[in-house]
């Protein structure tokens, strides 16, 4: 898995252009709109970026897509944001040969080799944050002040752009019964982001 250079504070590009993607399949372009000029990101609709952006800018478009639809809308576009961006990753990042050897694996090495490529990557989708895996009673991912949830106050999980991406990828190279469900947030109040990946073997 390849990626960008590293800048402190910095996250990849798709953070903001799946996610326009998705707003307007779902909600059209004035909606879409509308969103991104109260984010301050009204110039990434006509010129989307193309290297690491801050991820403050990050931060306050999930704001203000919290903040303007439904729990249920948000929810769909960012789902639908992170499988664009897990489809993105592998058709541009991910080398091929290392895809059909992970498909090739059984589910648990191949987790463990798909998990070392995140880990080694996860500055770009966590900016400032820090992303850790755990395996104690199953495999556990978690994200420590990342960009997604830091202004969003919920009652419950609304990382649903990393739980989607996170469920497309574990599909497609691990186990095609991949579920990636977010247990704790730090939209709720939690110290992290947890996110618990399983598969029927």
């Amino acid at each position: 898995m390849t990626a960008h250079a590293h800048t402190p504070g910095t996250i990849g590009p798709n953070s903001i252009t799946r996610m326009a993607q998705a707003l307007t399949h779902q909600q059209g372009e004035a909606v879409t709109a509308r969103i991104f000029e109260a984010a301050g990101l009204m110039h990434y609709l006509s010129e989307p970026p193309t290297q690491m952006v801050d991820e403050k800018g990050v931060t306050a478009l999930h704001r203000v897509v919290r903040e303007t639809l439904t729990p249920e809308e948000a929810r769909s576009v960012s789902r639908e944001a992170g499988r664009l961006t897990a489809e993105y990753l592998l058709a541009n990042r991910i080398p091929k040969p290392v895809q059909t050897l992970l498909r090739l694996l059984p589910a648990g090495p191949a987790s463990r080799i798909l998990l070392t490529a995140i880990s080694r990557n996860a500055w770009t989708f966590t900016g400032s944050g820090r992303f850790q895996v755990h395996r104690n009673q199953g495999l556990e991912l978690s994200i420590t002040g990342g960009p997604i949830c830091k202004e969003i106050q919920a009652h419950e999980p609304v990382c649903d752009y990393y739980a989607a991406t996170f469920e497309h990828l574990f599909r497609s190279l691990v186990h095609k019964n991949t579920t990636v469900r977010e247990t704790a947030c730090g939209a709720t109040g939690a110290s992290s982001c947890l996110f618990a990946v399983s598969w029927d073997v």
